[in-house]
């Protein structure tokens, strides 16, 4: 797919990619499949709504944009996607969001027209990003899983996200599923891993990061723990991606580096690619969906 010509097609959309410790602002060409001024500034989720606006559109400022330009915003959920309004609530980061029309904030801070915004899950964006020009390119049915602080997830079905229905997990997010009646997070995330391996020595080690240093070293609870954790995540997986019909499952986040220790504990029987550069790959996504408005219908 590409998009209709014009003299708009020239100019890039302007995305800026929304962390948990960072805002990425970024331009992309589309039809280049083309990422363009790049920038990662740093972003405390404590702020208040006015700080974390203030960030935001400071990054996006810095882009240089003109009059009538579209932008993308690639946020973590809890998020309504469709009116720009955020749910978070409770969750440790941009709490103080609650309820605030980002749209309307942004229009006015950057400022731009509210009608040029497209928000898209965070997730989601890796995912149309991987299938656009990545390691879901042309696949009918893939699926993305994020493993970091916590877990994310995304399902695409010929070039739009699924979020409901019998064949993906509710409202298409894996974290609500449970292994053996416990929330799958307290199973498989950097706290359950440090729990887990506190509670076979002792010890407190620095998440994944800290697990996969001493499971490359031999250590035997180490890579128990690790085989432990990720093999309940592959047999969950294994039941949504059957139910699903995927073709390719994506993995990114910070947890990927120890994929070596990963993929074997998982023991997927389809096509199981790492991605190293996420945030590359919801640059395109984002700017994807800003495009092509049913690609991330919510």
């Amino acid at each position: 797919m590409h998009l209709p010509s014009s003299d708009a097609d020239t100019r890039p959309i302007w995305v800026l990619e929304v962390g948990g410790s960072h805002v990425t602002a970024a331009g992309v060409l589309l039809d280049d499949r083309q990422v363009i001024q790049r920038q990662r500034h740093p972003l405390d989720p404590a702020l208040s709504a006015d700080g974390i606006v203030d960030a935001l559109a400071g990054a996006a400022k810095l882009l240089d944009p003109q009059a009538g330009d579209r932008w993308a915003i690639a946020m973590p959920g809890p998020f309504d996607y469709r009116t720009g309004v955020s749910l978070h609530e409770g969750v440790g980061k941009f709490d103080s969001l609650h309820g605030l029309d980002l749209r309307a904030a942004l229009a006015h801070a950057i400022p731009a027209t509210p009608g040029a915004f497209t928000f898209v899950n965070d997730a989601d964006a890796f995912l149309l990003g991987e299938w656009v020009d990545g390691a879901a390119k042309g696949a009918s049915r893939c699926v993305a899983i994020t493993l970091g602080t916590g877990i994310g997830s995304a399902w695409l079905a010929d070039g739009s996200v699924v979020t409901t229905g019998p064949t993906v997990p509710p409202d298409g997010e894996v974290h609500f599923c449970t292994i053996d009646g416990v929330e799958l997070e307290d199973v498989v995330s950097d706290r359950a891993l440090i729990r887990a391996y506190r509670e076979a020595t002792g010890v407190d080690v620095d998440g994944m990061r800290g697990l996969a240093v001493r499971a490359r070293e031999l250590d035997a609870a180490a890579q128990t723990v690790i085989d432990t954790a990720f093999g309940a995540l592959g047999l969950l997986l294994t039941e949504w991606l059957t139910r699903f019909d995927a073709e390719v499952v994506v993995f990114g986040g910070s947890m990927t580096g120890a994929w070596d220790l990963i993929e074997p504990a998982l023991a997927l029987s389809l096509p199981a690619r790492p991605v190293s550069d996420t945030e590359h790959a919801a640059l395109i996504g984002a700017a994807w969906a800003a495009a092509h408005p049913d690609a991330a219908a919510y």
